[in-house]
């Protein structure tokens, strides 16, 4: 595409031939030709609704794929919905495109969310589309369906209750020093996972809807495990002592690495709470799932998620270390 076609391509251009065909299969979008979607309303079930912002350069690398970006951009809404047990919907995008990005990163981009967006079961039912001098910016507003009261919450969690994660803890995080030539000393097939997890994240819809009625509390992790449990802890007031041994992660292979693992963000896998003291029945209770769930602690009186190794407190693994947009 030529420079001349690229600026002279108009908003409107770019909805028919870039994002018309994410909402072919939801009547209520009107092709994306009217002001706003009309959606029915069903009986019994719950909205849920949340909304997330990637920015490039903060959320996503410069220069990596738009395949990527946008299995990342609604993998974290969609990590959401799984976090309050709901099944996906419908969402809205809004893009905010630099200036100098060529419309055909933007073609990439609406095929990759087309397949993101059928492997999930949601469709696109609107938004907005803008030039920007400053960085490409894009938000979703992703919306899901959960039986009326059955919504997983963070609040529930009490003392003895027993703690799980989903899947593999800190492969996010890794996986962005690789991709910045800040990560050494581990297996080139580990390094490729962690590559793989942060650029396409696996959101845990499945599982989300499977822990209804069994899980106290719930959360994605996406800054951390650390400081996303510690919000179910804040809001449930309770505390949160974590064995280090039965933590899925990674690599063990130095502290920095661990203490990385823990806290740096980008999982997108579910920590949750459940009263069931029975490892047995919570395995079989999310039997068919397309991850895997370890127990790694117990619910505690206090207001501290603290991690043990052979008995021993870590003094450095505390809450406050996650990852935080507003810290610097």
């Amino acid at each position: 595409m030529s420079a001349t076609d690229r600026h002279t391509l108009d908003e409107f251009d770019v909805i028919k031939r870039c994002f018309r065909p994410l909402a072919e299969k939801e009547p209520g979008a009107f092709a994306l030709k009217d002001d706003a979607a009309v959606l029915p309303a069903q009986s019994g079930y719950d909205l849920v609704m949340t909304m997330d912002t990637a920015v490039a350069g903060v959320h996503f690398l410069l220069n990596d794929p738009p395949g990527s970006v946008a299995a990342k951009v609604l993998g974290v809404n969609l990590s959401d919905l799984a976090a309050m047990g709901a099944a996906p919907y419908v969402y809205t995008l809004s893009v905010a495109l630099n200036r100098d990005e060529e419309i055909s990163w933007l073609e990439s981009f609406a095929n990759a969310l087309k397949h993101e967006q059928e492997t999930h079961g949601i469709s696109l039912v609107g938004g907005d589309t803008v030039r920007t001098p400053g960085p490409t910016s894009l938000t979703i507003n992703a919306t899901g369906l959960v039986p009326s009261g059955e919504a997983l919450k963070r609040s529930g969690a009490n003392v003895g209750d027993s703690i799980y994660v989903s899947g593999v803890i800190g492969e996010g995080a890794l996986g962005l020093l690789a991709l910045q030539g800040e990560l050494s000393g581990i297996d080139e097939d580990v390094a490729s996972r962690c590559i793989d997890k942060y650029r396409f994240p696996k959101p845990r819809l499945s599982l989300g809807k499977r822990l209804r009625g069994i899980a106290t509390a719930a959360i994605d992790i996406s800054d951390g495990l650390l400081q996303d449990l510690g919000h179910i802890c804040e809001t449930s007031g309770v505390g949160a002592k974590l064995e280090l041994s039965q933590i899925p992660l990674p690599t063990r292979a130095n502290s920095t690495l661990v203490h990385r693992a823990l806290n740096g963000g980008d999982d997108y896998e579910l920590v949750f709470t459940t009263s069931e003291s029975d490892d047995r029945v919570v395995q079989q209770a999310i039997k068919g799932c397309d991850v895997e769930c370890q127990r790694i602690g117990t619910i505690v009186e206090g207001a501290a998620v603290m991690v043990y190794d052979n008995g021993d407190a870590l003094k450095d693994m505390t809450v406050s270390a996650g990852y935080n947009h507003f810290s610097s």
